[in-house]
């Protein structure tokens, strides 16, 4: 019988998309080595479940979140679920009884669920891996992958898993898509001057830093740097940033992506936050500079940047364009690009995809 596997997560203008892609990621290695899989979404505003089908998944949809249900206050980010733990864990329990087999591995991918909702659900799944990122409440799980560079990365679990839990940390785990990989091992590290910068801040830039740092670049007039940007075709800013690039021809549009990968590996530069996508730039060997757009990316850009990875510039409500046109400015005219390019790469190779789904189909046993 094949491994089945159920993925619990979520995508919205809060969440952002990164919690979807990455599961995504994971799910089609899974697939490859002939599990079945399927998701459990709910259906906020801003959601990927048409995408997540797209892909070839089955998604069963949770309904919309009830605005006249009171909001939970913890764990942290528990506003994001759009019900509370309970409603979530027997909508979500009443969804795996239906699946016609006892799924071996239950996925959870999301900040606003904790030990409560994952001791509710495993009388009803084989063993639960929890990916996560924040360390800030505590987990039911056989599994934990946080895969952020963060200094003692195990002391932030203590207290917070099962004695038994296997924790997977680090970005030797980092859930990338193949083609990163792929990559990795045929791109050399960036050197010479800045010929093309990439700008992306993920499918939640709600404070339209992308405007910014345009805004920023153009003062700057380097008509001979080519500008890739990203943004959602869905974004409210899709259409001033439109007006504000209309006639320069060295600025290159592009909307929803299946993957950002082509557009880092052309680039010399990146300008984005401190999400996801951080592991992807590593991998390619990007020197990118960070403006961080939520609360728990401060302490990953932070130790990027004591480790000279990135260029953490300051939060959202930090920066300005005086701030963000000097920074660009430094980067483009300084002979930093090759040490820090090479120092990207060595601190991931884009496997971890592999690794994880190994732990799942093949080499795990219970502890």
């Amino acid at each position: 019988m094949a491994l089945q596997v159920v993925f619990r997560t979520d995508a919205s203008r809060a969440i952002g998309t990164g919690h979807v892609m990455r599961c995504l990621s994971l799910a089609g290695v899974l697939v490859e080595r002939g599990a079945e899989v399927s998701f459990i979404c709910r259906e906020h505003d801003g959601h990927l479940c048409d995408l997540i089908e797209e892909r070839g998944f089955i998604v069963h949809r949770l309904p919309a979140p009830d605005k006249e249900s009171e909001a939970e206050t913890t764990p942290t980010h528990a506003t994001w679920l759009g019900a509370t733990w309970q409603e979530d864990a027997d909508q979500t329990g009443a969804v795996i009884k239906v699946l016609g087999a006892k799924p071996n591995w239950l996925v959870v991918d999301h900040y606003a669920l904790d030990s409560r909702w994952e001791h509710a659900l495993r009388p009803l799944v084989g063993r639960i891996l929890v990916i996560d990122d924040l360390a800030d409440r505590a987990h039911d799980c056989d599994l934990l992958l946080d895969q952020n560079l963060v200094a003692d990365m195990q002391a932030h679990y203590i207290g917070k898993v099962p004695e038994d839990c296997h924790l997977l940390l680090g970005p030797e785990y980092a859930l990338l898509q193949p083609i990163y990989a792929e990559l990795h091992d045929r791109i050399p590290p960036r050197e010479g001057p800045v010929r093309r910068i990439l700008i992306s801040f993920g499918g939640a830039d709600r404070d339209n830093l992308t405007g910014r740092v345009l805004a920023a670049f153009l003062s700057l007039n380097c008509p001979d740097i080519d500008v890739d940007v990203v943004i959602s075709d869905s974004s409210p800013y899709a259409p001033g940033i439109r007006d504000q690039v209309a006639g320069h021809a060295n600025i290159h549009l592009h909307g929803n992506l299946p993957t950002l990968a082509p557009l880092m590996a052309r680039a010399d530069l990146a300008i984005g936050a401190a999400g996801t996508t951080s592991w992807e730039r590593l991998c390619l060997g990007l020197p990118t500079i960070v403006i961080t757009i939520a609360n728990n990316q401060r302490a990953i850009a932070h130790d990027l940047h004591s480790k000279r990875l990135i260029c953490w510039i300051g939060h959202t409500d930090e920066v300005n364009l005086v701030l963000i046109q000097s920074s660009l400015s430094h980067v483009i005219n300084s002979n930093l690009i090759f040490s820090w390019s090479s120092r990207c790469k060595i601190s991931c190779d884009g496997l971890g995809i592999y690794r994880v789904s190994d732990l799942l189909t093949y080499n795990w046993k219970v502890r």
